[in-house]
């Protein structure tokens, strides 16, 4: 760059046009200039400086970069990805240096933000129909089927399961944010069963209809779309197109046969193989993995109504549908056989902290605890002990 000051002056070209030029200050581009002007080309090299000469030449930290863009099995070394202290050992091993620290790795890799321990998913689409598959999707979207508009009488059902939502019920409250303070959700908790949570999703007219099943298959998927198809416009409807990935619940001309005899009035839709994305289903979802299942603490306890196996019966979803926006479902919780009364609220807590393990199962006895659980609290007013 320096050089290219000098050729730009050679050339009779003003301060302010070498600036613009090269991308310099004004100041640098008058530094060099004067320096050269002075004792010549000898000036533009580096002056000599204080302090200790760099240990870490500039080839060095190039092998250093070339090995953190290397996957380690690719070295022979037993890891799934670099870390700066493995890549610093790595290098003395190699001889690339005699040795190095980890955070002159650091400081070399930033550098050209390089960051060998993060990684990222990806899938190759394989399907060969890829195209003519993600058209007739696409078009549903935009209201169209094999280049006709669709009428006032047809609809585009999104569909899809979300399964093994897990239900925790918190042996300890879950404490609200506050100022340079996260929300603390207790690591405890009591396992309430997994439930799958099937939803419809009608694309135009931004409407969720959602049910719950003990797993997912043929059955449960067919009563969603019963639970669609005996309702109003869709009862009616000239056509009702549902979109579904190639899960085993819906997959290939079986699927759409079987539908079709049920309902003579709706269209399997299926998206390409790997390509669920298209999905419109996931981005509802999605919204409902972020802003309620993850973290979840379900402990409404209340009366579900229910007194067979916990594991079958601890959740019970309450979802409805509506235009525009639609909620999340509503979680409730109970334990067979208790009275499903609030968690008690102290107010002068004992002193100490010291916490026991808690029972693998304490759905039907106590926590022992420093602390009256939320768990013992609800025991206290149950017949059976149990939360």
């Amino acid at each position: 760059m320096r050089a290219q000051v000098v050729l730009h002056a050679a050339r009779g070209r003003s301060n302010a046009r070498i600036a613009r030029e090269t991308g310099l200050r004004l100041d640098t581009v008058r530094t060099w200039r004067d320096r050269f002007a002075e004792h010549g080309l000898p000036r533009l090299a580096d002056r000599e400086r204080s302090g200790r000469p760099p240990v870490f030449t500039a080839l060095q930290a190039v092998q250093v970069k070339a090995l953190a863009c290397r996957l380690p099995a690719e070295t022979g070394a037993p890891l799934s990805h670099w870390s700066y202290p493995e890549l610093a050992r790595e290098a003395v091993e190699r001889g690339i240096a005699e040795t190095v620290s980890a955070s002159t790795v650091r400081r070399r890799l930033a550098q050209d933000a390089l960051k060998p321990w993060q990684h990222r998913s990806w899938i190759f689409i394989t399907d060969p129909d890829f195209r003519a598959k993600a058209a007739r999707v696409l078009d549903l979207y935009a209201r169209t089927w094999q280049g006709v508009p669709l009428g006032e009488d047809e609809y585009v059902i999104s569909a899809d399961e979300k399964i093994s939502i897990q239900a925790r019920c918190r042996c300890h409250p879950t404490l609200a944010p506050g100022q340079a303070r996260a929300m603390r959700v207790n690591h405890t908790h009591g396992r309430g069963g997994a439930l799958a949570y099937l939803a419809a999703y009608d694309v135009h007219r931004a409407w969720v209809f959602g049910r719950t099943e003990p797993r997912t298959g043929i059955d449960p998927f067919m009563n969603l779309v019963a639970q669609v198809m005996s309702q109003e416009p869709y009862a009616s409807a000239k056509r009702v197109f549902w979109i579904v990935d190639n899960g085993s619940s819906h997959r290939g001309q079986k699927a759409a046969d079987r539908l079709a005899a049920a309902f003579p009035d709706a269209v399997l839709v299926h998206t390409p193989v790997h390509a669920s994305w298209l999905n419109q289903v996931e981005v509802y979802f999605s919204v409902v993995q972020r802003k309620v299942v993850s973290p979840n603490d379900f402990t409404d306890l209340t009366q579900s109504g229910t007194g067979s196996d916990p594991s079958k019966t601890a959740t019970t979803p309450r979802h409805s549908h509506s235009s525009g926006s639609s909620p999340p479902p509503t979680w409730t919780i109970c334990w067979p056989d208790s009275t499903c009364t609030p968690p008690i609220t102290w107010t002068d807590p004992p002193r100490s902290r010291q916490l026991d393990q808690p029972p693998k199962d304490f759905r039907s006895r106590p926590l022992s605890s420093g602390y009256p659980s939320r768990c013992q609290g609800a025991s206290e007013r149950a017949t059976s002990g149990s939360c």
